[in-house]
């Protein structure tokens, strides 16, 4: 007998259970929505993500770091001239650094090529630029005498080393978990705006909504109706 009473209080209480999902959906604000996705558009329209825009240019400066430290180590050692030709023309692997200026160069076309002008979103790119140089820096170390032409034998190729994990970092843990936030709540957005244009419809403007003014024709036959009406029946 009571069998009836708790299906019944069940369905109530399922039926109670859904309600807040349905006042959530009806508190949606449309204009809101519309808003964000209206902000997400124009950054799409930009053509590149503010974080990324830090990013390329974090990599730029890795470029231009690198080359004022070669430019200054050049001038140390007796000359920009007559370095750079014993460093370039007459390139030496064991004691010359045109080969990490060349390094920062190739990390640099290849990283603005692959987020810049691509607009990758995957780590192929850095982790190819990242393992290359970290193998080329070690090799270096460990068969060439940088160490004994005083500190820029230490100074650029930590730096070098530094400035290229820090890349990797960067992109790895800020731009590309940023964009697939971003992008997620685009998609969110959307859905929910979709869902919300269906329950409110929304309200017609004024303009819709008119009374179409009375024509010549149909006052003269209402007019004449009341003279007809007005006749005396014989």
């Amino acid at each position: 007998m009571n069998r009836v009473p708790n299906d019944a209080e069940n369905a109530h209480s399922s039926s109670v259970e859904s309600c807040p999902s349905l006042r959530d959906v009806h508190s949606i604000n449309p204009t809101h929505l519309m808003a964000r996705i209206e902000s997400y558009d124009v950054r799409e329209k930009k053509g590149i993500s503010d974080v990324r825009r830090t990013f390329c240019l974090f990599v730029t400066f890795d470029l231009l770091f690198i080359t004022l430290l070669w430019i200054i180590e050049l001038n140390v050692k007796g000359g920009i001239e007559t370095t750079l030709k014993k460093e370039v023309l007459h390139y030496d692997y064991s004691s010359s650094y045109f080969d990490i200026f060349l390094l920062a160069v190739f990390r640099f076309k290849v990283l603005i090529l692959a987020y810049a002008m691509c607009r990758l979103r995957h780590w192929w790119a850095i982790a190819f630029t990242t393992a290359v140089t970290s193998a080329f820096l070690l090799a270096k170390v460990i068969i060439s005498q940088l160490f004994s032409q005083g500190a820029f034998g230490y100074v650029l190729p930590i730096i070098s080393f530094i400035l290229a994990w820090i890349e990797t970092w960067f992109l790895d843990f800020k731009v590309l978990p940023q964009e697939a936030e971003e992008e997620n709540r685009f998609l969110i957005a959307q859905g929910a705006s979709e869902r919300a244009a269906l329950l409110h419809p929304g309200v017609l403007s004024d303009g819709q909504f008119y009374s179409p003014p009375e024509s010549v024709a149909g006052s003269d036959e209402d007019s004449e109706e009341k003279q007809d009406s007005e006749k005396p029946v014989v």
